[in-house]
């Protein structure tokens, strides 16, 4: 298994357009089914956190993340919480915001 590269969620390529494992940029994008909230937990996945550490720092009861990794599991066909830290950290770059958004009021 050393060097071998991890394939998660069998339904990702199909919905990005092929392979590669890299969100598709435009309208099929596959980010662009998780909704904002969604979209900011996925983005804290690979910092390791657990569900408790999650909430505080997003303000949220764990219930509502615990909820949130559930909608981003099926939304994005993977199997477990462990594939949506990997594939978070893969796009981390694309989950970043945009600095020139930041400077808009």
């Amino acid at each position: 298994m050393h060097g071998e590269r991890l394939q998660v969620g069998g339904g990702i390529g199909r919905r990005i357009g092929g392979g590669g494992g890299r969100p598709a940029s435009g309208e099929g994008s596959v980010l662009q089914v998780l909704t904002p909230r969604e979209l900011e937990v996925f983005s804290v996945l690979p910092d390791g956190e657990g569900n408790r550490e999650l909430a505080r720092r997003l303000g949220i009861a764990e219930r509502t993340v615990k909820a949130h990794l559930t909608s981003i599991t099926r939304k994005l066909g993977l199997r477990s919480r462990v594939e949506a830290a990997l594939l978070s950290a893969e796009w981390s770059d694309d989950l970043r915001p945009d600095p020139k958004d930041l400077d808009r009021p």
